[in-house]
């Protein structure tokens, strides 16, 4: 609800008139119609390509920071909608995938493979994703399946860049 009146605010409002819901919308690309966790990661790879030239330990710490200030964004973002984990709070997949390309080479080749690899276990959600999707709430659960699958992504990639890379 709006602090101003008492017409609730649509998801459009939220994702794009406020910074909290324009942020946990992935600057608008949760609003796309279809898929919008797939727009979303694809929305992270800018941000992604900025992060990746710094030095692994502030890499690591923006991606942290980015997941605590996430549980904020995202809490807040659902209270606005009045949906827990409505499918266009989309920050949690900029997190997962900037967790999947943690000191992965930047290539082309490390990046698409990245990208489909969180979108597998983002979407497929083995154990533990899947029950914590469905168990932890708030920010922090909306968070922490992403994060759970953004490392699994990041183990497997993480091998084969260095068997392969």
């Amino acid at each position: 609800m709006n602090d101003h009146s008492t017409t609730p605010l649509t998801t459009h409002d939220v994702a794009l008139k406020t910074p909290v819901g324009f942020l946990a919308f992935g600057f608008g690309s949760g609003l796309a119609p279809k898929a919008p966790g797939t727009v979303g990661t694809l929305a992270a790879i800018p941000v992604y390509l900025m992060m990746a030239p710094l030095a692994w330990p502030m890499y690591l710490f923006l991606t942290v920071i980015s997941f605590l200030f996430g549980i904020y964004l995202c809490e807040r973002a659902s209270e606005m909608l009045g949906v827990h984990d409505h499918g266009g709070i989309v920050w949690d997949e900029f997190v997962g995938l900037w967790l999947t390309l943690f000191m992965i080479p930047l290539q082309w080749h490390w990046l698409l493979l990245g990208f489909l690899l969180f979108r597998f276990f983002d979407i497929i959600k083995p154990f533990p994703i899947k029950w914590l999707d469905k168990k932890v709430k708030g920010g922090f659960g909306i968070m922490i399946d992403d994060v759970i699958a953004g490392i699994f992504a990041w183990a497997i990639l993480f091998t084969i860049v260095r068997f392969f890379g």
